[in-house]
């Protein structure tokens, strides 16, 4: 797939999407796309099947949920003076049980426990997964069923109870009100989808601390580095009790640290140049996904923009927390959120805020995740040695002029990686 199309040949794009000018590029062809195009002409070939016929396919997997009609009160969304414009991607994870092998955890279904802000700079150099912990407490808005019916706000509330009263549409009205960012497309996952990913890649390397027994719900994954399929994935990023400090914030962690390595693995020659592992692996990816982008070629466009960022260029963080004094078990936002927020709105560096993050290079195997608090230097997004610096992240303006040229990649001041305590806590090896 071209980087640059005939303007005859293609639809407009929305402004997020839209191709950079600088003529140079023209020539580059993204790797991703010629496999998925060379994965569809061979496949064609051997097994008679047809090009549109596979396409219609994936299409046909994708359930296709326009929810702007529900949404209110917008945040604008800030201009960038660059070629391009940042892409910000609310992930939401259904917690349905009705697949086989979903019920670990014996908790009900209906809402979801994950909340990822997936944050693609302008420069196209970088990019962010921001998790909400499920039991942030928040001030959540009104919004509106689909039916045009108002959902009732709340005080001090749950995140994820969102979810369950209004599905993603009130999830994203909740996510703008309350960081004033706005956001350009939406994914729910649900579990059954997971399992079938890593199984389309025939397994993701872990590195396990210590026995995870979860006999009960028929999991048990000994200590040691292993490779997991579905059904052990999906156990081992949603089990709790008897992991780390079995915390919901250690499961994020762990959460974090597995998708990094499910890229990895997703990236891997292994898979890109496996035309069967390709495959399954989008057959899997789109079947049960309930998404606003309205087709497979649209959605390829959307992955286009991450051509030029290596895996150590994405970044996992959580949102600054405290634990609530208020409400035990739950946690609420430091001042610190705000300005990770204010950050990303204005795509501006995280300097220390990216502090505990984790690469999707640095995956949880036998690979030791580096860093450590102590650290006078670390490696960058972008790739250079920088200084951990001793300024706090509120000491930097948050509002700076959208026209500024600094970018999340130029940061001189760019945080320190997961430390051992950090991977301990969420029960990864150390």
């Amino acid at each position: 797939m071209p980087d640059a199309a005939q303007p005859s040949a293609q639809p407009e794009l929305p402004s997020p999407y839209q191709a950079g000018k600088r003529r140079g590029r023209t020539r580059r062809t993204h790797t991703v796309a010629k496999v998925l195009l060379a994965t569809l002409l061979t496949l064609g070939m051997v097994s008679g099947l047809s090009v549109a016929f596979l396409y219609r396919h994936l299409n046909g997997n994708l359930n296709v949920v326009d929810v702007t009609g529900q949404l209110t009160d917008r945040p604008e969304k800030v201009h960038i003076d660059a070629p391009k414009q940042p892409i910000n991607i609310l992930v939401m994870g259904s917690d349905s049980r009705d697949c086989n092998g979903c019920k670990i955890d014996g908790e009900s279904g209906g809402g979801s426990d994950t909340t990822i802000l997936f944050h693609l700079s302008a420069d196209r150099q970088s990019a962010y997964g921001v998790s909400i912990p499920r039991d942030s407490l928040v001030d959540r808005p009104e919004c509106e069923t689909k039916d045009g019916d108002t959902i009732a706000g709340g005080t001090n509330v749950m995140w994820n109870a969102a979810y369950s009263l209004g599905g993603p549409a009130c999830t994203i009205q909740q996510f703008e009100q309350t960081t004033g960012i706005k956001i350009d497309n939406y994914v729910v996952v649900d579990f059954g989808s997971f399992q079938q990913m890593v199984d389309a890649v025939d397994g993701v390397e872990v590195c396990v601390p210590e026995d995870i027994d979860s006999s009960e719900y028929g999991i048990t994954i000994p200590a040691g580095t292993r490779t997991l399929d579905g059904k052990e994935a999906l156990a081992y990023v949603r089990v709790r009790h008897g992991v780390g400090d079995g915390s919901d914030i250690g499961r994020i962690k762990r959460q974090q640290a597995f998708i990094g390595a499910l890229v990895a693995k997703v990236l891997s020659s292994g898979t890109l140049t496996r035309f069967d592992r390709l495959v399954r692996f989008l057959n899997a990816a789109t079947k049960s996904l309930t998404t606003d982008i309205p087709n497979i070629k649209d959605m390829a466009l959307v992955g286009l923009q991450f051509k030029h960022i290596g895996l150590k260029r994405i970044r996992f963080i959580t949102v600054p927390f405290v634990y609530s004094t208020a409400q035990p078990g739950r946690v609420e936002w430091t001042s610190d959120a705000q300005t990770l927020w204010d950050r990303i709105k204005y795509d501006k560096p995280l300097g220390k805020l990216r502090d505990g993050s984790i690469g999707a290079n640095q995956v949880p195997s036998s690979t030791t995740i580096s860093g450590s608090a102590t650290s006078s230097s670390t490696e960058s997004p972008s790739g250079d040695e920088s200084s951990t610096g001793s300024s706090s992240p509120s000491e930097t303006s948050t509002t700076e002029s959208p026209s500024g040229t600094s970018s999340p990649s130029d940061d001189s001041s760019d945080g320190v990686d997961a430390t051992s305590d950090d991977l301990a806590f969420a029960g990864l090896c150390t």
